[in-house]
């Protein structure tokens, strides 16, 4: 079970799901009121007919992995060795009993869960359960076991990382369950989740929704998880979650917990995300999803500000890959993208959402704000690379802190802006800094600590690309954009921000007086 650490309050509504009664026109209640608090007829006063009815789809998964492990070094056999003597020399090959530097393995596994979508044994589960202990490859072994503790040897039909989720397949007749339609789910129903928490096998556990959309990384076009106070914890990955009329909605797949037990926060991946991905695997091929080559960021308060738009209403572009869909299509480092597909994008509707369910080859009109007026380009999407390949074009890890202590800098000749001592990249600078070629900007030589540069990450070493989507080659023009700034009367100006050979990022620097 995957899960973030994390310290949460919920308020909860208590009651059943309402309907609202239409009164006179113009005439306002209170939501609570009696007349229109009437209970929905069929709440359940007990979950043990469904249970009954699903718990045999449901299965239990067990893997096992050989995996290398070093030899500890023997304190006794290392004493022997100074003097000449070889303590292994009865012991036979280095990786025996008897000693020697050589790697051995050990066997690791995990537990977890899933269930039967067709007669003739196709499992869905979490691709976690599955994946290689270094993160790379399978498991050896996957053994699914059902609920009457018959075991059968599990065969890998295919994987999707991106949305952590795996089809497998054992041979024989099963009960099976159907999927839903998580686009119907509203934040109050009542869900159930069956699964193996802990290896204890068939558990059951019911909830409401607590939240639809709900994010956990901030990006991505499956961070979008139904949240329910229903209890997940460790081992309840891919178990299904149902609704009341017994329809996979979900797969429970991670929890937000401060001791990785469960406090209420559990989160599956909805169906309508799941059902196109293993449809995509059990068909022998890989999931098929639009993809643009931006890297973005989200409108944080400061960022919004100094470009004068509506916070959370939109994304900035923050990089380009080079001949991609979005480069082709015009769009350029800075656009805010407000719209796709005739979409807003917001918080639950990410552009990396919104991309990644577009059909690969259509013609998508995407609506931006460049340079305070608003205009649509438009761009033929793509067909998502593999996630190495991804990660290779975001660029590698470079060094994070973007500077040399073993080299001197030499001191700023300028005033400080925003609590930051400024000097041109010099060709010497930008080799110290690891930087490319022919890099230009302005290197941050000392940062305020009590300034909102610091409080924001920015480090000594970091390189000043443009301002207010201006480029900028000398702290003069630093000072200068950030004065036309608050002249303008912004409260922030937005900054391009270089870190050694890290992707550029935009930060929002707050500029009132402090």
């Amino acid at each position: 079970m995957r899960y973030a650490y994390g310290v949460a309050a919920a308020v909860l509504l208590g009651g059943t799901a309402f309907s609202i009664a239409a009164g006179p026109v113009g005439a306002q209640v209170a939501q609570n009121s009696p007349s229109t608090m009437a209970p929905r007829p069929g709440a359940p006063m007990s979950f043990a007919d469904l249970a009954a009815r699903l718990q045999p789809a449901v299965v239990n998964i067990s893997t096992k992995q050989r995996v290398a492990v070093q030899n500890q070094a023997d304190p006794l056999q290392e004493f022997f060795r100074r003097f000449g003597v070889q303590p292994d020399d009865q012991g036979g090959s280095s990786g025996g009993s008897g000693g020697g530097s050589g790697s051995r393995t050990r066997e690791t596994g995990s537990l977890g869960s899933g269930f039967i979508i067709s007669p003739d044994g196709y499992v869905v589960t979490n691709n976690h359960l599955i994946q290689g202990a270094n993160g790379t490859g399978t498991v050896d072994t996957v053994t699914v076991i059902t609920t009457d503790r018959r075991e059968f040897p599990a065969r890998i039909v295919g994987r999707d990382q991106a949305s952590d989720l795996a089809l497998l397949k054992i041979q024989g007749t099963f009960p099976f369950v159907n999927w839903g339609d998580s686009t119907r789910s509203r934040v109050g129903d009542w869900v159930v989740a069956i699964g193996n928490p802990y290896g204890l096998g068939g558990t059951v556990t019911a909830g409401i929704i607590s939240a639809l959309h709900r994010g956990i990384t901030g990006s991505g076009a499956y961070d979008r998880y139904i949240q329910t106070d229903a209890a997940i914890n460790m081992g309840n990955s891919g178990g299904p979650m149902f609704d009341l009329n017994g329809n996979v909605i979900g797969i429970n797949s991670a929890l937000i917990s401060p001791n990785g037990a469960s406090v209420g926060i559990g989160l599956a991946i909805p169906a309508e995300l799941a059902k196109p991905v293993i449809d995509s695997l059990r068909r022998g091929q890989a999931p098929q999803r639009g993809y643009l080559g931006i890297g973005l960021q989200p409108l944080d308060e400061n960022i919004a500000s100094s470009l004068g738009v509506a916070k959370d209403r939109g994304e900035i572009v923050r990089s380009l890959v080079p001949n991609g869909a979005a480069s082709r299509a015009g769009l350029q480092q800075g656009d805010v993208i407000v719209g796709v597909g005739g979409r807003s994008v917001t918080p639950d509707e990410t552009v990396s959402y919104l991309i990644a369910n577009s059909q690969v080859g259509s013609r998508v009109p995407i609506d931006i704000v460049r340079g305070g007026r608003r205009q649509t380009v438009t761009a033929v999407v793509a067909q998502r690379p593999s996630e190495d390949e991804v990660t290779k074009q975001a660029g590698g890890p470079g060094n994070d802190s973007g500077t040399d202590d073993s080299t001197t800098t030499p001191p700023a000749t300028t005033p400080r802006t925003l609590g930051l001592s400024l000097q041109p990249v010099t060709p010497v600078i930008a080799r110290t800094l690891n930087l490319p070629a022919g890099a230009r900007g302005v290197v941050i030589v000392a940062v305020d600590p009590n300034s909102d540069a610091s409080d924001k990450g920015i480090q000594r070493g970091d390189v000043i690309l443009s301002v207010q989507q201006q480029p900028v080659t000398t702290p003069a023009q630093v000072a200068a954009a950030v004065d036309a700034a608050r002249r303008a009367g912004r409260t922030s100006v937005l900054m391009l921000i270089k870190r050694g050979s890290s992707p550029e990022a935009f930060v929002g620097i707050d500029i009132r007086p402090r």
